[in-house]
């Protein structure tokens, strides 16, 4: 049995908070700030860097070999990219965007100045009674626009309403918990992990433990398009962990219910000896934690090392089902995952 009860309460409402928390990749400050202010109240040293991650120590029993964790609180999202001539918003994407996914969803326009219009995402031409292919035509950045709830007809109109090219286009999450510990929205990629950690640090805390080396907490918020994961860390850390979400689907062996570590993506192996360590705590602690290949795939780790990080390198997480889109996981999965970070910030 794992040697810390992970306060499911807290890891989900604190989930739940910052998933309704808006932060597409280059617009994180409010959740970076939540995350902060969470850190913090678990008796962590926190600091900002200059690209806006968060970074937390934890103090260890011992700081020979220090370690690390990582998260990433930024989404997927979408920019303005034209003012159509019907005043409509022409979008570009946040990486990688699905774009059929966000058909019909609901989204917030953010100005430079702040104001906030809401709007809808819609086929250009999608009148079925009018436009006979709206059916099977094409769902991507060219053929979908923001439909603003504002009386425009004209880019000129929209402009004057405040909003231009550049401004950030926000997707609802639509959060839901069910009580049979279900928990459906957008971007549990990777908030969900952001929250196991912060409920593995709190059973740390209630238990009176600490970790067992010095521990670093890489709150990165550059993830979703590739620069995150050396962002404010020492150089002497021996190794990371990564925690990201686990694919689901045909041909993966994870599955919603479960922690997976994750043993290669597109950019090749992780490190052997640091996964088998995992393994092993999982064994010991009675978690059934999934192996996995993902084909399509990088996290942090992968812009850790090649940003010249030498230290080893792993990834685990919950498995999360329809991975950028409307995505799906497990409470069983998220306590999976917390407890086995509590069991590794401890091992000797």
């Amino acid at each position: 049995m794992p040697r810390f009860e992970i306060d499911l309460d807290y890891l989900a409402s604190v989930l739940e908070d910052l998933l309704n928390t808006p932060s597409p990749t280059g617009d994180t400050e409010w959740a970076v700030s939540f995350v902060v202010q969470e850190l913090e109240g678990l008796g962590a040293e926190v600091t900002k860097t200059t690209k806006g991650a968060a970074v937390a120590k934890f103090k260890g029993s011992k700081k020979g070999a220090p370690r690390a964790l990582t998260a990433h609180v930024d989404t997927l999202g979408a920019m303005v990219a034209e003012l159509k001539s019907s005043g409509r918003l022409k979008m570009t994407a946040l990486n990688g965007v699905n774009w059929p996914t966000v058909e019909s969803e609901g989204v917030t326009v953010v100005t430079r100045g702040g104001q906030k219009f809401r709007g809808s995402v819609v086929l250009t031409n999608g009148a079925t009674h009018v436009n006979a292919k709206a059916k099977t035509a094409k769902r991507d950045a060219d053929s979908l626009e923001v439909r603003i709830d504002e009386r425009t007809s004209s880019a000129e109109e929209t402009r004057t309403l405040g909003i231009a090219v550049g401004d950030f286009v926000h997707f609802d999450t639509r959060v839901e918990r069910g009580a049979s510990g279900f928990i459906r929205s957008r971007f549990l990629d990777d908030k969900a992990c952001v929250a196991c950690a912060l409920a593995a640090f709190k059973a740390l805390k209630d238990a009176g433990a600490k970790p067992a080396q010095d521990t670093y907490l890489l709150v990165s918020n550059f993830e979703e398009v590739g620069h995150g994961g050396m962002d404010g860390l020492p150089a002497d850390i021996a190794e990371m962990v990564v925690l990201d979400m686990a694919c689901v689907g045909e041909g993966q062996n994870g599955n919603e219910f479960h922690c997976s570590i994750c043993l290669k993506d597109s950019s090749g192996p992780y490190s052997k000896p640091l996964s088998d360590r995992l393994r092993d705590l999982a064994d010991r602690a009675g978690i059934d934690l999934v192996p996995d290949t993902y084909r399509h795939y990088s996290s942090d780790g992968t812009a850790y090392w090649y940003s010249g990080g030498a230290a080893q390198v792993a990834l685990i997480g919950p498995g999360v089902d329809t991975s950028h889109g409307y995505e799906r996981t497990h409470s069983d999965a998220l306590r999976d995952t917390a407890a086995l970070v509590a069991e590794y910030l401890i091992e000797a």
